[in-house]
């Protein structure tokens, strides 16, 4: 059992409010959260957070972990250049154990962040899974079918991860309209009407995505699936950059999640996702990285900081989406998208997937409002301790995931000079 003492607790629970807490984990599971107490149980650790803050570890709602050997390889391309002509052709060439090499690195960056789950869209599951499992990280697997796959293979294979370990789930999906057919389309409405799944997709990233779906029927990419009853159990899209009144009507009615990706979205200049309109519709939001070839960083408190400042930016308006809302997207949002309900604040019962972050750090002072500070001025260089599932995993600049973060970089180096050099 562990203690953490002397601290400050941003729950999450249904407000932004601070208070002095100590938390008790046992194994998996919050055991306790309140108040100091001067007579508990004896526990295996004791930290003393000497008044720094715990609070539901950022989950990064959007992720393709493995691309992590494209970062900063083909930069400076428009999206479909980029993706057709450069990713899409190296990563034919990825074997199971560069997949595993590749995310075993991503995770590394996800930790040293604060981030203690993905929602991860990407090939050979099987490689990757094995990774979080080794590294004891939480991650939430999304479907990548497209049109030239085998959609009869695999699929409802990985629907069974859910049962096979605690640190991984599935939620089906496809990798975008524009790479998908009308046949993908029925064959994934079919699955998730089985399974009673939520769904989702990459949705209308750019404006040539949505231009050419309604080209091709008469449907922007929101309305396309919800007419073949994609959407009947849930789910959402990443990006949603380019969502029309109607489309927006549709993720208020169905309740579904708009995960957007504002450093992604920019460096490749597909727009900024109307994020403000979208928060006064009652839309369900969180925030998501994108991949390390299009970010080129797996940096929560960046993504953060754009979301509030790119929409500032785009209604003219600096009053509009407040920090504290943005918080709350990067994780108890993402939590609730991911499906991981345990996950998202912190309360005894829940699960322990936390971040301590260092308040005595001069981007922290002087004290005004630590909520906002967090998201206009915090750091990777604020987390000083990362737990998922009960577990430490990064600690004062130290991971613990079972081998050195060495022979991670090692490795990752030696599949990116192969694929990229080679």
């Amino acid at each position: 059992m562990i203690r953490l003492y002397n601290g400050k607790v941003l729950a999450l629970n249904g407000d932004t409010e601070i208070e002095d807490k100590e938390l008790w984990i046992q194994d998996s599971m919050i055991l306790y959260a309140g108040p100091p107490q001067t007579d508990h149980p004896a526990f295996d650790r004791e930290i003393d957070l000497r008044g720094d803050l715990v609070m539901p570890g950022f989950k990064n709602a959007h992720a393709h972990s493995a691309m992590t050997f494209l970062r900063s390889f083909a930069d400076d391309l428009p999206l479909q250049t980029w993706l057709y002509d450069k990713v899409f052709p190296l990563e034919a060439k990825l074997t199971p154990d560069d997949v595993y090499a590749l995310t075993k690195l991503a995770i590394l960056e996800y930790l040293a962040g604060g981030i203690t789950a993905a929602f991860d869209m990407y090939y050979k599951r099987d490689a990757f899974c094995q990774a979080a499992i080794d590294c004891g990280f939480r991650m939430v697997l999304n479907g990548a079918l497209a049109k030239w796959d085998d959609w009869s293979v695999g699929e409802m294979d990985t629907i069974k991860y859910n049962m096979l370990h605690p640190l991984i789930s599935y939620i089906p999906g496809i990798h975008a309209e524009y790479t998908a057919s009308l046949e993908l389309l029925m064959f994934m409405g079919e699955l998730v009407h089985e399974h009673k799944k939520p769904f989702f997709t990459h949705n209308s990233e750019t404006a040539k995505e949505v231009e050419e779906c309604i080209e091709r029927y008469g449907l922007t990419p929101t309305a396309l699936y919800e007419e073949y009853g994609l959407f009947d159990y849930g789910g959402g899209g990443f990006h949603c950059t380019h969502l029309s009144s109607d489309d927006m009507d549709i993720f208020r009615r169905r309740g579904l999640w708009a995960v957007t990706c504002p450093a992604s979205n920019a460096k490749l200049a597909s727009g900024i996702a109307p994020v403000a309109e979208m928060m006064r519709r009652g839309i369900n939001l969180a925030i998501g990285t994108d991949g390390p070839a299009s970010n080129n960083a797996l940096n929560m408190f960046r993504e953060m900081y754009l979301v509030t400042v790119l929409q500032k930016i785009r209604e003219k308006d600096a009053a509009v989406c407040d920090a504290a809302r943005v918080l709350e997207m990067a994780c108890s949002g993402g939590a609730r998208a991911m499906g991981l309900p345990d996950c998202d604040c912190i309360a005894a019962g829940k699960t322990a997937d936390l971040v301590a972050l260092d308040l005595h750090r001069p981007n922290m002072y002087p004290v005004h409002n630590t909520v906002k500070n967090i998201v206009y001025s915090g750091s990777n260089d604020n987390v000083r301790m990362t737990m998922v599932n009960g577990k430490i995993l990064y600690e004062d600049g130290v991971f613990h995931v079972g081998e050195s973060a060495e022979d991670i970089y090692a490795r990752a180096q030696a599949v990116t000079d192969r694929l990229c050099r080679g």
